[in-house]
Order: C-alpha cells, then structure tokens, then sequence
C-alpha cells in the first residue's frame, strides 16, 4: 500500500473532507443503511419517520414511505423486515434530507442507533457519519448557547 492510499483512507474518516466532496447527511445515511444488516434498517427506517407526516412521506421516494408507515403503526412505526429491505440507499437520502428540513435534531438522533450497533459501528461510512452528527449538535449546542436571550420567544407560563 502507498502513501496515496493511506492519505485517500484518512481523509475518508474525516468529516470536513466528506464535507468538502460534497457528501451530504443523506449520503451518508444510505450508505450505511445499504451495509447494515435487515434488522438495523428497519430501527433507522422507523426513526426516520417519526418527524414526518403522511402528506410528506407519500411525496418521497414514490410514496413507498408513506405506505410502509400505514403498515408500521402510529405514532411509533415497527418497521417490518421485508419493508426494510426493499427501501433503496437512495430513498433513504431523500428521506433523510426531507427529515433534516423538518427537525436537524431527529436526524441527529442517528448517531446513538448508529453508535450502539456493534454490526455496523466499526464501518468507516459508520464511523463518519456519527462523527459528523456529534459535530454538528455540539457546533448547534454552542451557537445556541451564544444567542442573547430573547424573552418574547419564549412560550407563555
């Protein structure tokens, strides 16, 4: 192996250089969802329809995601294994770019699932992608944490 190589493989664990190679979230989530095995698809699948409604779901990805929520339940879906299974990698990046314009924060929520499957954590794609999220809440914890206070935001007592 070269140097090329290993220069190539650090700069793939690197979050600013998937950044950079304009690698969105997205692209990211379904690459790890394409390497993961049946039952963690359907744990990601049933997180990533939680913040969306059915009038938003049937508009992704030909409406397969609006059809498996009516199968899977409310208001927590228990996605089956065969659904899983036929959602394509690029589905899950436009789901997951539609959850991002409705709550950055449940997409967030990946990480912990992610993080917490040993089957899939050790990937690169994995390892990545919870990098990313983690630096993403911490940089929104800490502009959030420096905004002045504004007492006519806040809900009534």
């Amino acid at each position: 192996m070269d140097s090329t190589n290993n220069k190539a493989s650090s700069t793939a664990l690197d979050p600013a250089a998937w950044q950079t190679n304009d690698m969105s979230v997205g692209q990211l989530v379904a690459e790890v969802y394409a390497s993961s095995p049946a039952p963690l698809r359907s744990r990601l699948l049933a997180f990533l329809l939680r913040p969306l409604g059915v009038l938003a779901l049937v508009a992704i990805a030909d409406g397969i995601f609006a059809k498996i929520r009516f199968r899977s339940g409310w208001p927590d879906p228990q996605v089956a294994l065969e659904d899983a299974n036929r959602v394509q990698p690029g589905d899950i990046a436009a789901l997951v770019e539609r959850v991002q314009q409705v709550s950055t924060d449940a997409v967030d929520g990946l990480a912990a699932i992610v993080a917490g499957s040993p089957l899939i954590a050790s990937s690169a794609a994995a390892a990545v992608l919870v990098a990313m999220l983690v630096q993403r809440a911490n940089a929104r914890r800490l502009a959030d944490a420096g905004r002045p206070h504004d007492p006519d935001l806040e809900p009534p007592r």
